[in-house]
């Protein structure tokens, strides 16, 4: 390693660690399930004229000491510090902990307690601490990790393709707390450099000068001999090492590892080919899309008069897209277009190629003169011109979550492998790729978001989406 090299490792940017930022993600449940406690007597107090009840404070006093018995089911879950865990991992993890501790909790009402706690409390706590304690942790740990004061400081050997994938998304995905420091590669033509932000301070030999700086080791080397791999890997001085396998194309979700009688082996879970699986997600989608139908309807009343003030003709724009194993769809829409649409669009384009080469990468433009004023941008940028197929949902079309049923002239410039994958799931209202790039990602995006949803598909990705839809929508990021 040259003396450049070696001087650099001296200055690289230091993750503090504080020792109290696990106490304070700790401290932000405390609070936030107490909340949850209070939200319930709250709103039990209010139902009180519906099902009579007496509330009592010493009823709740044990009650409050019981709900802080989650954070020790979080931590065995291995939420804090949760370092390695994605945003679905968490969700999952929360889930599971909290449903076990409020089942803990109602045996011992009736076993210990003699009923003194309301059931209806105890499952509207449940309810509120499922949403308030990840909805306040979540911004706390971005927080802390985006400011250094916590993360787990990563070593990266490889400076190639893979490492420079896996930096770029470790830097974008930085909740799961891996904050890549330095990179070694043995091409000196790198040394010096920086990828996305990361220097490359020298040669894979160097790893050993990291050992008291950097925690975690990850070997994104993939080309790599398995000998080579082999003696890399057992000389490396890091209590936890990462590989990144030449395994691009398979799903990286809800793997299991195997010892085979001494080889390793990797049990890959294909979820969706499941029955099971394929129920739960149909309850999921009737359970959530009936009552927000029904909700929706005075919404869906208001802009259809607002449509036929600013354009007569019909509410609802319908198209043939491509649905499940093919088959084609009538989705609906509530119309935010001009019915001379495509006419404009066509002048549009011819006359500024600019416009014309971004509808050819994105098919979405920013000032589309297609869209009636007001009321269509409006319903597009929160996206409330969806909301008529909540009806597709319940009539078994679509699901809620899934890849979007593209008009066929979008779906033609994709691969017919991808076309093929996609159609082996039900279209949804909502998807990954609009979560993370709604309408600035390309068709590029669109196929890398829409194959790693379909390949690592669970109900707590499903899950996750819908969450991080509320969010995108309400912010209005990326709409147009």
């Amino acid at each position: 390693m040259s003396a450049a090299a070696a001087e650099q490792i001296l200055v690289l940017p230091e993750v503090k660690q504080r020792s109290w930022a696990t106490a304070a993600i700790v401290l932000i449940d405390v609070v936030a399930l107490e909340l949850a406690l209070l939200l319930g007597c709250m709103a039990r107090y209010y139902l009180h004229s519906i099902f009579p009840i007496a509330l009592a404070r010493a009823q709740y006093q044990g009650l409050a000491l019981g709900v802080l018995t989650l954070p020790l089911a979080y931590y065995w879950m291995g939420l804090y510090p949760g370092y390695g865990m994605g945003a679905v991992q968490r969700i999952r993890g929360r889930v599971y902990a909290t449903f076990s501790v409020f089942v803990v909790l109602l045996t011992w009402n009736y076993a210990f307690q003699d009923h003194q706690w309301s059931r209806g409390v105890l499952l509207l706590t449940m309810f509120f601490a499922l949403i308030l304690a990840p909805a306040l942790e979540a911004p706390l740990r971005k927080f802390l990790i985006a400011r250094g004061i916590c993360g787990v400081p990563m070593l990266v050997l490889g400076g190639g393709s893979t490492g420079a994938m896996v930096v770029k998304t470790l830097k974008r995905e930085s909740d799961l707390g891996f904050v890549p420091v330095a990179i070694l590669d043995d091409n000196p033509a790198k040394w010096g450099s920086e990828i996305h932000g990361v220097p490359v301070v020298g040669p894979l030999s160097a790893a050993e000068a990291f050992a008291g700086r950097a925690k975690v080791a990850l070997v994104a080397l993939p080309g790599i001999g398995r000998a080579h791999l082999s003696q890399l890997v057992q000389g490396l001085s890091f209590a936890n090492i990462i590989i990144v396998p030449d395994l691009f194309g398979i799903q990286s979700l809800w793997i299991t590892s195997r010892d085979l009688g001494g080889v390793l082996g990797l049990e890959v879970k294909k979820n969706l080919l499941v029955p099971g699986n394929r129920f739960l997600k149909r309850v999921l989608d009737y359970s959530i899309a009936a009552p927000a139908f029904l909700a929706s309807l005075p919404v869906l009343a208001m802009a259809a008069i607002w449509i036929k003030i600013v354009s007569p003709g019909p509410v609802l724009f319908r198209q043939e897209r491509e649905g499940p194993n093919g088959r084609r769809i009538t989705m609906l829409k509530l119309r935010t277009m001009h019915r001379d649409a495509e006419k404009l669009l066509a002048e549009y384009l011819e006359s500024d190629p600019e416009e014309k080469l971004n509808w050819l990468r994105y098919f979405k433009l920013k000032k589309d003169p297609r869209v009636l004023p007001h009321i269509g941008w409006f319903l597009r940028r929160y996206s409330l011109d969806e909301l008529p197929q909540l009806w597709n949902v319940l009539r078994g079309e679509m699901s809620l979550v899934g890849p979007r049923p593209f008009p066929y002239y979008h779906l033609d410039q994709f691969p017919a492998s991808f076309r093929h994958l996609r159609a082996s799931v039900m279209p949804g209202i909502t998807g990954l790729w609009q979560v993370t790039a709604r309408s600035d990602g390309d068709l590029r995006v669109q196929e890398v978001e829409d194959t790693y949803y379909i390949r690592n598909w669970s109900p707590w990705l499903d899950i996750y989406i819908l969450l991080r839809t509320t969010q995108t929508v309400l912010s209005a990021k990326g709409a147009y």
